[in-house]
């Protein structure tokens, strides 16, 4: 692993778990499992473990440097890439694949998100491995596809041909951005479908050249600061990079039009953490389905989550798959179902009362 390098991405504000996840510190930064450590703590020993920490680089809003530093004891400071603003996934993927080429033209690189759960460490160590051998050898994009248990709605879906079953990294047929609940069932039915889990796999040469075909325009952007980086005038840079790249995702801009893609199956007990729904899936249920965080006395409530900060006492009676998150200046009441709408109800709040609460 001598040439890997891995980036994390951690600058997004956890929409969709509010009101404990806020622009000012979010879920990334906090223990949303109650196992002590942090989403991004624990992220960063997984990768720890496979590649010296010192290659592990966290790109994140420049808010949110600070947090990070205190997060990670020990990192050093220029591991931390910070954007000046957020613009989806395309420009922090191109940011660090420049960043990590002028380091390291022979570089491969993991990307991955700062909030996933993974349980079998082991399994996920060797479907990584799997694809950085291929990734050292061959100029592709490979993604991690998490076989799917489920007809969610909520993740992005990967096709892949399956002409030969032996072969372990498939290569991929198409791309669908969160569908129905009608076409998610039948691609959990077909069985050549994966969710989108958004960890990639690639060599530094692959993936600029990907960029340089189907997102020119930012790639051109990047490239003029190939005698910046991991320099004085980097951050100034960066500044100047970002006010001229436009909004988009890695997966819109790159994976749905490349010729090159290929995704590895993979079943390591995945979840990536984006609801309030995903945490009470995973997490420690009652005898009745229901997960329960604080002083909460639950009386007649079934497949529920209830969490109530520390020193207040909470009751509540005859819920069914309802989710109620309570701190010290907000509370959430809903259905699990519609917890997808968290994002529109914070917007909703907002125009009413502005950031006070966001």
């Amino acid at each position: 692993m001598q040439n890997t390098y891995v980036a994390i991405m951690a600058g997004g504000v956890g929409s969709r778990f509010w009101p404990k996840s806020r622009e000012a510190k979010p879920k990334q930064f906090l223990d949303i499992l109650g196992t002590g450590k942090s989403l991004l703590q624990m992220t960063f020993e997984r990768y720890a473990r496979i590649v010296d920490p010192s290659r592990i680089y966290i790109v994140t809003h420049e808010r949110y440097k600070d947090l990070c530093l205190a997060d990670i004891p020990g990192l050093n400071p220029e591991q931390i890439v910070a954007e000046p603003s957020r613009r989806n996934t395309a420009p922090c993927v191109a940011l660090i694949a420049w960043k990590i080429a002028q380091l390291n033209k022979y570089a491969n690189l993991i990307v991955a998100p700062s909030d996933h759960l993974i349980l079998d460490e082991e399994a996920f160590q060797d479907r990584i491995k799997e694809g950085i051998e291929m990734a050292k050898v061959e100029d592709v994009l490979i993604t991690l596809g998490i076989r799917p248990t489920r007809p969610d709605t909520g993740y992005g879906y990967i096709q892949y041909h399956d002409g030969e079953p032996d072969v372990s990294i498939k290569k991929v047929k198409t791309f669908t951005e969160k569908p129905n609940l009608d076409l998610a069932r039948n691609f959990l039915a077909s069985g050549d479908f994966l969710w989108n889990s958004g960890m990639f796999i690639w060599n530094v040469r692959a993936i600029k050249e990907a960029f340089e075909q189907y997102l020119p325009e930012m790639a051109d952007h990047f490239i003029e600061g190939e005698d910046k980086y991991n320099g004085p005038e980097e951050e100034a840079f960066i500044k100047e990079a970002y006010a001229n790249c436009k909004n988009i995702s890695i997966d819109y801009g790159i994976m749905e039009k490349a010729d090159n893609v290929y995704v590895i199956p993979s079943s390591f007990g995945w979840s990536d953490l984006g609801t309030w729904t995903s945490l009470w899936a995973q997490a420690e249920r009652d005898e009745s389905g229901n997960v329960i965080q604080g002083d909460v006395m639950a009386y007649d409530c079934k497949d529920s989550f209830v969490s109530a900060p520390e020193g207040k006492a909470v009751i509540v009676q005859g819920l069914e798959h309802v989710c109620v998150v309570d701190t010290n200046d907000a509370l959430l009441i809903c259905s699990l179902e519609s917890e997808q709408k968290i994002k529109e109800m914070k917007l909703d709040l907002k125009e009413k009362t502005g950031s006070k609460y966001l």
